[in-house]
């Protein structure tokens, strides 16, 4: 049975023998909720490649204790992915993201394209954010990731363009590429972008912005898949014929 994982802001300094302190909102949930009690195992991790197992020696309303049994430190996996999301209507976006998080990807992008059904603005924009930061940090948790994706702002198309430039690969999905994901060199590190169009497609001026960035159109089949699952199976595609899933 796999141990429950909890995130700390810091395990730089963790060694075997020592106590790390947990405490805040992670604490709570895990003493008031889960109803973890003093002995049982543990493990956690810092979302920054350390990772520890140890037993729980104390607990209280909002913190308790692990006295440290064991150390890992992973290096940042290669090659890092990127996925540029477009905005789905309803609770899309958070599926997306917690499927992207459990699959391995690095980084996700919201992308407000000029078809996307939601829209983030003002305290909306906000709070969506914070969902899309949520949902990746309790999916990485519950896939066991010693490293934590990040979500970074909205962006716009314009701001696509030095992402998809300075990467080793970048791609976007598209029902009409006639060039397949399967053709396609995978590098072995660097930095790979994945671009998820809108449920009413990418539009014609959206792609040629970022095929003239240096993304590649390409499909992935002849199914047309929804953009809240594109995007992890184009990066499983992917990852599979990398170093990291070999």
């Amino acid at each position: 049975m796999s141990l429950p994982v909890h995130l700390v802001p810091s395990l730089a300094e963790a060694s075997v023998g020592s106590v790390v302190e947990v405490t805040g909102d992670e604490a709570h949930h895990a003493v008031a909720v889960r109803r973890l009690r003093e002995g049982e195992q543990v493990a956690l991790t810092d979302g920054a490649g350390a990772s520890v197992t140890g037993t729980v020696a104390s607990t209280g309303k909002r913190v308790f204790t692990v006295t440290v049994a064991a150390v890992t430190r992973e290096e940042r996996p290669e090659p890092a992915f990127t996925v540029v999301q477009a905005l789905p209507k309803g609770d899309r976006g958070e599926l997306a993201v917690e499927v992207l998080t459990e699959v391995g990807v690095d980084r996700v992008v919201p992308w407000a394209a000029a078809r996307s059904v939601a829209v983030w603005k003002g305290d909306r924009a906000a709070k969506s954010h914070a969902k899309w930061q949520a949902t990746a940090r309790e999916a990485a948790k519950q896939s066991r990731r010693s490293w934590l994706p990040t979500v970074a702002p909205l962006a716009s198309t314009a701001d696509l363009a030095s992402l998809v430039a300075d990467a080793d690969l970048a791609v976007v999905l598209h029902e009409e590429a006639t060039v397949p994901l399967s053709a396609l060199d995978v590098p072995a590190a660097g930095r790979i972008v994945v671009v998820v169009g809108p449920e009413g497609g990418i539009a014609p001026d959206e792609l040629s912005a970022l095929t003239a960035a240096g993304a590649q159109s390409v499909r992935l089949g002849a199914e047309v898949l929804r953009t809240s699952t594109a995007g992890v199976v184009a990066v499983a595609a992917l990852l599979a014929r990398t170093p990291r899933w070999s």
